[in-house]
């Protein structure tokens, strides 16, 4: 089973657990935006022909 109880450091652990978690889905959609506008720059530069 899933033991979830994290007794007297509760108050420490769940927040370390959320600010984990979304530094997390920050890095990954920055990485994404990034790989969309270099996608997006290389494409350009193929049809103008460079």
């Amino acid at each position: 089973m899933l033991d979830l109880d994290a007794g007297k450091y509760a108050a420490f652990v769940w927040p370390a657990f959320a600010i984990t978690a979304l530094v997390f889905v920050v890095m990954i959609a920055a990485c994404l935006n990034h790989a969309r506008r270099w996608r997006a720059r290389a494409e350009a530069l193929e049809r103008d022909g460079r």
